[in-house]
């Protein structure tokens, strides 16, 4: 068994060891949820009818610090996940399970779409009425030492984060910049932001993905990174979010929706607050810009990379509106350089022209032809995996479907298939970027095209569309056939 397995197996091992702790008996299947940024492994844990959230961190500090402020807020009755059971050696634990519909997850993500419609912008502002209880109210009463990496949004925090974006995205940009200047200016910057009241709790990474939505109404997640900080950074966070790119004069009403929330729980001196936003906005689109030069440009993430041009067309709204900070004139010259550089030319994206076509089709009608003369890829047969066409209740739905996804999901057999299918996908993908090829075949059969031949092709183009910069192309052969709802 590989390094990479084994490690991955003994991480199952240890979070289906605090379920059994604590419920007392075996799940009936654990599986891995996608990864993401950070080294923290997430699993859904099937149990009869029931799922929860098993967790795995290798940092003990950060698991502290989210085992405390998740239970503080949960005493102040905020809508965050409840801790079910934790591990005495502090590396694993175990959450409610609220489902996989993120804030992120339903914003349109089309360039042609001007205006949010109604529903999304009311989630937005249902999102943003609960931030204050966050920064007001969860601050009284709080303590702050227990905080990681730092206990607060400090002098300290900032210099961090803005060097973070100077080794990582400048540096390797081609911008030409007077260190010397640059650096006075950083100081400036910080010492200028820190004039701002700072006694509130800072989500630190308020934004989309990190807001759940379960039945039209957000739930909050991720805020191990939270800290003593300042009111306008979190919510410049979740307004200049890269890629959900809300429609800049719907950020404008989202502001005044969240002034008019906080003016509930604390006198807001607006003129000040909104003097000072933008400057904390450029502070976390930089923040944000050295996290995409790092995961994108060191570590080789491609999905990182898709955010530059997003952030960049942030920055350009800032000069254009003359928002830029004045008392940091060499920084401000740099932000619009790079907000009029073309975001390949600073952080390319790695080049590639590999088509992965992924097909489900019924053994009945025959093995998708390969239209690209490659001969190659794989045919994967979903036969021996358990049929939920057997059962009436999903005769008339689709692999696509949540009942359906979810009765295979629950089955340690579908897990252990896809799983080999994804290991013996990634190796080919790798293999054919590095040699320059251009098309990859993936099918899934099953007996009817209809269940589990396209639960496993949507699968596969998920895995695939978040580990690799590839272009995807699924389709369901049989999907002519399927009932009609």
């Amino acid at each position: 068994m590989s390094n990479f397995f084994s490690m991955q197996w003994n991480i199952e091992k240890a979070v289906s060891e605090l379920f059994e702790s604590w419920q007392h008996f075996k799940p009936d299947n654990i599986k891995p949820l996608p990864p993401s940024g950070s080294n923290r492994r997430y699993f859904r844990i099937f149990y009869g009818d029931h799922t929860c959230i098993g967790a795995f961190n290798p940092d003990i500090r950060e698991n502290q610090a989210f085992l405390i402020l998740s239970q503080h807020f949960a005493d102040l009755g905020l809508p965050v996940p409840k801790v079910l059971a934790r591990d005495a050696d502090g590396l694993c634990y175990l959450l409610t399970d609220l489902g996989d519909t993120t804030l992120f997850s339903l914003l349109p993500h089309d360039p042609a779409v001007k205006t949010f419609n109604a529903r999304t912008m009311d989630l937005y502002k249902k999102s943003i009425d609960w931030l204050p209880a966050f920064q007001v109210k969860a601050a009284k009463g709080l303590d702050f030492s227990i905080c990681y990496p730092r206990h607060a949004f400090d002098r300290h925090s900032m210099m961090w984060d803005l060097n973070y974006f100077k080794y990582y995205f400048l540096k390797i940009s081609g911008i030409g910049f007077d260190e010397q200047k640059l650096e006075d200016d950083f100081e400036h910057f910080a010492a200028h932001l820190l004039n701002v009241p700072s006694e509130f709790f800072l989500y630190r990474d308020f934004q989309s993905r990190n807001i759940m939505i379960v039945d039209e109404k957000p739930f909050y997640i991720d805020y191990q990174g939270g800290r003593r900080g300042a009111l306008q950074y979190d919510v410049a966070s979740l307004l200049f979010d890269a890629k959900a790119n809300i429609p800049f004069e719907q950020r404008v009403e989202l502001l005044d929706h969240y002034i008019e929330s906080l003016k509930k729980w604390i006198d807001v001196d607006e003129n000040r607050f909104r003097g000072y936003f933008y400057d904390f906005v450029l502070m976390r689109i930089l923040q944000a810009l050295g996290t995409y030069g790092f995961r994108g440009g060191v570590e080789k993430k491609a999905l990182f990379l898709q955010s530059v041009p997003y952030a960049l067309k942030n920055l350009l709204w800032l000069a254009e509106k003359d928002l830029l900070p004045k008392i940091t004139p060499h920084l401000s010259n740099i932000v619009e350089k790079i907000a009029s550089t073309a975001p390949s030319s600073i952080l390319p994206a790695p080049e590639t022209g590999l088509n992965i076509h992924i097909r489900s089709f019924s053994y009945k009608n025959g093995i998708p032809a390969d239209e690209w003369g490659n001969g190659g890829g794989f045919v994967f047969d979903c036969r021996a995996l358990p049929n939920p066409g057997r059962y009436p209740e999903y005769r008339e739905i689709t692999g696509k479907d949540e009942k359906v996804i979810r009765f295979l999901e629950k089955e340690e057999s579908v897990a252990e298939f896809l799983d080999n299918a994804r290991r013996l996908s990634d190796y080919s993908v790798k293999n054919f970027l590095e040699r320059g090829f251009t098309n990859l075949m993936i099918s899934f059969g099953c007996t009817g095209g209809q269940h589990r031949s396209v639960y496993c092709a949507e699968e596969l183009k998920k895995h695939l569309s978040e580990k690799f910069t590839v272009k995807i192309d699924l389709k369901h052969r049989e999907e002519h056939n399927w009932p009609k709802n």
